[in-house]
């Protein structure tokens, strides 16, 4: 890609992932002077530092042509296209096709629930494409959603669910072991629903057993986002057996209160998720889990509220990403009763900091551990359980390495290469 083309990217793992096909994309194509923006619609925050960026791209770049993309284009395609910083909106599906960025509407935005809106995302990057400040590589799985969860705007920017056939996932996780990548991580936005629309409907363990099999040279495989309520039993018998799949879960649990889970229309209880964790544990001993959690849904009650607190501790999470509720247009909780928003956010910075302690009893546990872990940048790592790590020596980013661990930061392992 040219030097004067930037991609600036908002949200998930999977944003991440088609920015490095946008960006792939945009060297094919000889796009030049252009600021590409990738947003996020996952709450109202999102959304308005998107703006935000538009903004500051423009200033910073009178001359450039500024495309805007990503969920929340494609949910409010008319509120970005007046701004008029703004020379392109393109959606979900449009985004990724070949000649994206050629002259024509200004706004392209087709049906995000069209049965071929995904189907034809064109050639995904090589390789030798992808950014090379990143150590390990993203592999999209998986697109859309099926559930309606009553928070939640992502389906209208993503569609329902589909899945990647295998034969592809393998093919490009073959490919980028062979270009030197120690470490692929599968993304979707459900990534627990792969294969339910594929012939025979494999479920995810299938695809993770194939992927193992298949590319013995691939050093270590990562999950993103989980959801509690759909992993099935090969997938667990794949993890309690295979080592170079990464003790790492990060599940999509959104409260600890049964009652707010409902209203949420979650399809597991907290005791369920608790049931999940000591079941991982028991199989894999060294698995960290990690939590999205919301506080301040709509109607939630001081007592609920310290249901969500107490799971945080009773399930030993290490690595919570927590989102005050935001209320998006068109959602069924958007309508629900609201709290205050000083109560959303003081419970917010309370999860925070139960999540600052999580982490903490996290790393005091791994002071003396000797783990092998991918050097991300110069003098960071990232342990297989996720554990982000200072290094007290030069390493070369990308590479395996084993360290000793002797102590914490509070936020990060310190390690000395052995």
């Amino acid at each position: 890609m040219s030097d004067d083309v930037e991609v600036v990217t908002f949200g998930c793992r999977l944003n991440a992932y088609e920015s490095d096909v946008l960006a792939a994309h945009a060297a094919a194509e000889g796009l030049s002077n252009a600021a590409i923006i990738n947003t996020c619609a996952v709450t109202g925050e999102a959304v308005r530092q998107a703006r935000q960026a538009i903004r500051k791209a423009r200033r910073r770049r009178p001359d450039a042509r500024l495309i805007v993309t990503g969920c929340a284009a494609q949910i409010a395609p008319d509120g970005f296209a007046g701004m008029t910083e703004v020379d392109l909106v393109l959606g979900a599906a449009e985004k990724l096709k070949p000649g994206a960025f050629d002259q024509g509407p200004r706004i392209r935005v087709g049906d995000v629930f069209g049965k071929d809106a995904f189907a034809d995302a064109g050639p995904r990057p090589s390789p030798s494409a992808s950014p090379a400040s990143r150590a390990r590589a993203y592999v999209e799985v998986q697109n859309g959603c099926d559930h309606r969860c009553t928070f939640c705007v992502i389906p209208f920017g993503r569609g329902n669910a589909r899945s990647r056939p295998a034969e592809s996932v393998v093919d490009e996780v073959r490919a980028l072991a062979a270009a030197g990548y120690a470490e692929v991580v599968l993304t979707g936005v459900d990534l627990t629903s792969w294969g339910a629309d594929l012939p025979g409907a494999p479920r995810l363990g299938e695809l993770v057993g194939r992927i193992l099999d298949e590319t013995p040279e691939l050093l270590r495989l990562r999950l993103s986002s989980l959801d509690a309520a759909e992993i099935d039993s090969e997938l667990m018998g794949r993890f309690a057996a295979e080592p170079r799949l990464a003790p790492h879960l990060h599940l999509s649990l959104q409260a600890g209160d049964d009652l707010v889970l409902k209203r949420m229309k979650r399809r597991h209880s907290a005791r369920d998720a608790l049931d999940l964790i000591g079941e991982v544990r028991s199989a894999r001993p060294e698995t960290a889990f990690g939590a999205d959690l919301i506080a301040g849904f709509p109607t939630e009650s001081w007592p609920a509220f310290e249901n969500t607190l107490a799971l945080v501790e009773a399930a030993g999470l290490a690595y919570l990403h927590v989102f005050p509720f935001s209320p998006r247009p068109g959602t069924p909780a958007a309508r629900m009763p609201q709290l205050p928003r000083s109560t959303v956010h003081e419970r917010a910075s309370r999860l925070r900091a139960a999540g600052a302690a999580a982490l903490a009893r996290h790393l005091d546990r791994q002071s003396g551990r000797r783990v092998e872990a991918l050097v991300e940048r110069p003098g960071r790592a990232r342990a297989a359980d996720f554990t982000e790590i200072v290094v007290d020596a030069p390493l070369e980013p990308g590479r395996l390495a084993w360290l000793r661990l002797h102590g914490h930061d509070g936020r990060r392992a310190l390690g000395t290469p052995e």
